[in-house]
């Protein structure tokens, strides 16, 4: 994405929802909280706030006549991570549970465990997965959007039901289980352990 692209979007778009790219795994619909020198900020139905790294942004769409479907209400109070650029804001993620990428073989979950200028270093399990730079399109973590009450109900519904059942829907803050973060951490652990050995 260019800089004077990226400057129309600091000047125009904060605020409004748009679309990130017009197909695919990365592609998003979301309000634009926040744009960078090198990344822009997107709060997303799907994974609530995206990073995305600019480099890898094809287009962003803006819709002139009506508005694109974005069911949810935003707190005032919605709290998100800003930094200078993408490296600092990955800095900013350390020790926390992250997905990269949205989907396909690139898309990774794990635990930030390290981050230099041209790697991150991400554990998940007993692996120690380092990624280059390059290849991160975006990263998610913390809030997300809470889902309907029964998906099951939602997909019977005729249209007319579909039309009530339209109202923005709250956030709420994804929870990773304790036992879970026992075990991670655990793991973390048990590699860093076994890679000094083998060192």
């Amino acid at each position: 994405m260019s800089e004077d692209m990226n400057n129309d979007i600091n000047k125009y778009f904060i605020g409004k929802v748009i679309r990130v790219d017009r197909g695919g795994p990365e592609s998003r619909i979301g309000k634009l909280l926040d744009a960078s020198e090198d990344h822009l900020c997107l709060l997303t139905e799907e994974d609530g706030v995206v990073y995305y790294n600019t480099k890898h942004i094809k287009s962003f769409t803006d819709k002139i006549k009506g508005k694109m479907e974005f069911n949810i209400e935003v707190p005032k109070d919605l709290k998100f991570n800003k930094a200078d650029n993408f490296q600092d804001l990955l800095d900013s993620l350390k020790l926390k549970w992250v997905q990269i990428n949205r989907g396909g073989p690139e898309r990774l979950e794990g635990v930030i465990s390290d981050v230099s200028k041209n790697f991150v270093s991400l554990v998940h399990n007993e692996e120690c997965v380092r990624l280059s730079m390059f290849h991160i399109k975006n990263i998610s973590h913390g809030v997300k959007v809470e889902k309907a009450e029964s998906e099951k109900q939602k997909s019977g519904q005729n249209k007319k039901n579909k039309t009530k059942s339209s109202k923005k829907r709250p956030l709420h803050k994804t929870a990773v289980n304790d036992a879970d973060l026992t075990n991670l951490l655990s793991s973390m652990e048990k590699f860093l352990r076994n890679y000094s050995k083998n060192k």
